[in-house]
């Protein structure tokens, strides 16, 4: 009986090191419709024209807005983890195109605040239900955070294994004054990055897009 437990304890976890890694892949795009933002809106619909050409079956995406309060599900403008039959898949991403499309034909005027903290904890808690081997938050804005009154966002994030990549990051009028507060906004989002265990990355050259997602 020993021989018999020893045996089946051994097999089992053989078995556990044999499974293999999942190599699917989840990208959580996050829009600013905070100010000038909105007149940017064409690029984030760019942006998602790419992804969904990129992903592919079993891959998920999900696209929400910045807003004033953005830790929550209602921000979510679409999501979806495409079907295996690639037909279905591409019926699937006409639609989320088209989602895209109907929100941003809405969108009349800019947030009163911008909680890209809020946006960021709520695309970390999508990515990680997925259990894709390959996770990315993508943040389209200028990184300002304007928070409204008593809402809490300064503590540490868990982006453990997470690409955060910052996407046409645009620099404010006050930048222009003071260039130090456009790169201390930078290094503010990329200490708080890495110190939660994703890597970051700031891509604002459009033809350099291909770069977003690895290949595979």
């Amino acid at each position: 009986m020993k021989k018999l437990l020893m045996s089946l304890g051994i097999s089992l976890a053989l078995m556990s090191c044999s499974q293999p890694m999942p190599t699917n892949k989840a990208v959580y795009l996050l829009i600013d419709t905070s100010g000038t933002y909105t007149e940017e809106l064409n690029k984030a619909q760019a942006i998602l024209n790419y992804l969904l050409a990129t992903l592919d079956s079993g891959d998920s995406v999900a696209v929400a807005r910045i807003d004033s309060g953005s830790f929550s599900e209602k921000d979510i403008i679409a999501k979806v983890t495409l079907d295996e039959r690639p037909s279905v898949a591409n019926d699937q991403k006409r639609s989320f195109k088209d989602k895209m499309d109907d929100y941003v034909a809405t969108v009349k005027k800019g947030s009163a605040h911008t909680d890209i903290t809020g946006g960021v904890l709520q695309a970390t808690e999508y990515l990680n239900e997925t259990g894709a081997g390959e996770k990315y938050v993508l943040v389209f804005s200028d990184l300002e955070e304007d928070l409204e009154k008593g809402h809490v966002r300064d503590f540490p994030i868990t982006l453990q294994g997470i690409h955060v990549v910052a996407l046409n990051v645009t620099k404010l009028r006050s930048d222009n004054i003071d260039p130090r507060e456009y790169m201390t906004r930078l290094e503010s989002w990329q200490t708080r990055v890495v110190n939660g265990g994703g890597d970051w990355r700031v891509i604002n050259d459009f033809e350099h897009l291909h770069t977003l997602i690895a290949a595979r």
